[in-house]
């Protein structure tokens, strides 16, 4: 019942959320801020953390492909896929809720605590809206061009791993990304990203906005934050994969 009590009331948040939005002039400012410190500041983990998962699918699939009669392009092949369709949206996904989540959980319990949100009510100010719609656009605009980022660099380090510890040849794994390419795998990655982008901006906002008590308990709300976004973007890729492409 605590369980059906806490989907009730982030429903009623969302609600809330998308009602009674902000002046233009204001909301924009705080939209390029929320761009800059939930996107462009994870653009490096992400980056590098892309790069060196890509290198180490193509290595480990080179590794175990011991037969002669099985093509080394297939090392290109089962890179990309694994970057497009999981690495990418997915894996991705979930770092940027350990990074971005427990980042707006401790802000927003922050303001919470510190009753500065409570100020913004007296004022008259949505302070759902002002504090949470600009995060879920920035994530919705940004971290599609994210995950795309992470499917380029992924594949890209396959390729340098190939180069470097001479397991394949370079000319074999372009030519497995080339191989049966299809675009509805993006399209797929990107409908997960979206989703999960809206995951990753609205759940560790509730468990912030509703925190109570002191630091102590904004520690547990970022901490609980990260652990639900998580379990979320891991049911929700699991049903989207059986939508999408079952």
């Amino acid at each position: 019942m605590n369980y059906l009590k806490h989907i009730g009331k982030y429903f009623i948040m969302l609600k809330q959320v998308f009602k009674k939005p902000q002046k233009w002039s204001v909301f924009r400012e705080v939209l390029f801020r929320e761009i800059e410190d939930l996107g462009l500041k994870s653009m490096g983990i992400i980056m590098f953390i892309s790069f060196f998962v890509g290198g180490v699918v193509a290595i480990q699939t080179a590794m175990n492909i011991e037969s002669p009669f099985i093509p080394k392009y297939l090392i290109g092949f089962a890179a990309k896929r694994s970057m497009i369709l999981e690495f990418a949206p997915t894996f991705m996904s979930i770092i940027l809720a350990g990074k971005v989540g427990s980042y707006i959980a401790s802000s927003i319990g922050t303001m919470r605590v510190t009753e500065q949100i409570d100020a913004l009510e007296v004022m008259g100010i949505n302070s759902l809206n002002y504090l949470i719609l600009p995060k879920i656009i920035a994530a919705l605009f940004f971290y599609p061009l994210l995950i795309l980022l992470a499917m380029f660099l992924g594949i890209l380090g396959g390729y340098y791993a190939g180069i470097l510890t001479d397991l394949f040849y370079s000319e074999d794994y372009i030519y497995g990304i080339q191989l049966d390419f299809d675009p509805y795998y993006i399209k797929y990655a990107l409908t997960k990203t979206v989703v999960f982008a809206f995951v990753i901006a609205t759940i560790p906002a509730y468990h912030g906005y509703y925190v109570k008590g002191g630091s102590l308990e904004v520690g547990r709300a970022s901490t609980q934050a990260v652990v639900w976004t998580s379990i979320v973007i891991i049911l929700l890729n699991y049903f989207l994969t059986q939508m999408i492409l079952g």
